[in-house]
């Protein structure tokens, strides 16, 4: 049999140094994809309101951190538009993802920067902080609300790339609306535990993480309640029937003109809020308005609750129910 030419030679050893540098590749963005999660997958979904298939799905950090600015937002008396371009900003300058590097000395959730006045390299690196301070700044430019979504973001940001926000439009507003509360059972996730990090999980956690975001207000006027009693099992609870506990969040809709959402509003944000920290926090269960969601269902949907979640009173409060 005649020996291989030389050419082939170089052929098959070109071939076997391309598979290797492929597969060196899919290691590669593999692990890339690994630290930019955190090890997890995108986990969460949100949909649109209109029926018009349009969704977005993201991780359970970026939940988190999404959650958190529409709250900080909302609690200020800002409006769904200014979320949207909150969240879109984010999206372009981090991922939603709370960094600690960036271009110089950026920092955090919107790369702001220490040098520039933003604050403290400690305080940059507070979510809730770094929201409240972006808010400060979009509600001095003049009529923002009226104003394309890059150019409101760049008078905030003063980016080098000001045109780059355009693209992550649409995924906020489908953020913004589920977050606001404006399009009811529009967010969920999967809401598996996060057993990569230790922090604090339970209904004192979820209690801290409430005020953390939304401030005091939201626990008023009676507080929120929390329950120490084991739960009927049900059909869509009997994963969480033993051992677990409730906070129930009263919600009643904002008197302010400024702020103006109903009941409804309000309360499909704190139970969006509740979806969207459920891996952080070990939330096994929420239901508001008649609707349930359950961690670990196999779509994570909302679904019709049992008769004790679907009452009048049920109604006006979101039920948190946590891990031990």
């Amino acid at each position: 049999m005649p020996e291989p030419s030389p050419t082939l030679k170089r052929r098959g050893r070109l071939l076997r140094i391309g598979a290797a540098l492929v597969v060196l590749l899919a290691v590669a963005g593999y692990l890339v994809v690994q630290y930019v999660t955190g090890g997890h997958g995108p986990g969460c979904e949100v949909v649109s309101g209109r029926n018009d298939g349009e969704a977005y799905e993201f991780t359970p950090e970026q939940a988190v951190n999404a959650a958190t600015i529409a709250a900080v937002g909302t609690g200020r008396g800002m409006s769904e538009r200014a979320v949207t371009i909150a969240l879109a900003t984010s999206l372009q300058e981090s991922g939603l993802r709370n960094i600690q590097h960036g271009d110089r000395d950026s920092l955090g959730l919107f790369q702001q920067r220490p040098s520039q006045g933003w604050g403290k390299p400690q305080q940059i690196l507070d979510p809730t902080y770094a929201a409240g301070v972006f808010y400060e700044h979009l509600a001095k430019v003049p009529d923002y609300q009226k104003l394309p979504l890059t150019v409101a973001a760049q008078r905030v940001q003063r980016s080098g790339f000001p045109e780059a926000y355009a693209k992550h439009e649409p995924d906020a507003a489908l953020l913004a609306a589920a977050l606001t509360g404006h399009a009811p059972a529009t967010l969920t996730c999967q809401g598996r535990p996060d057993t990569t990090t230790v922090r604090a999980v339970g209904p004192d956690a979820v209690r801290a993480a409430l005020v953390r975001d939304f401030g005091r207000d939201v626990l008023q006027p009676a507080g929120a309640e929390v329950s120490r009693k084991k739960h009927a099992s049900t059909p869509s609870s009997a994963a969480s029937a033993s051992g677990t506990r409730t906070v129930t969040v009263p919600v009643a809709a904002d008197r302010s003109p400024a702020k103006g959402r109903t009941t409804g509003q309000r309360g499909w944000q704190v139970a969006h809020w509740a979806v969207a920290n459920a891996t952080a926090l070990h939330i096994e269960r929420v239901s508001f308005g008649g609707r349930e969601w359950t961690a670990g269902n196999t779509d994570s949907r909302w679904r019709t609750a049992g008769s004790q979640e679907a009452g009048g009173a049920a109604k006006a409060a979101v039920r948190i129910v946590t891990g031990q």
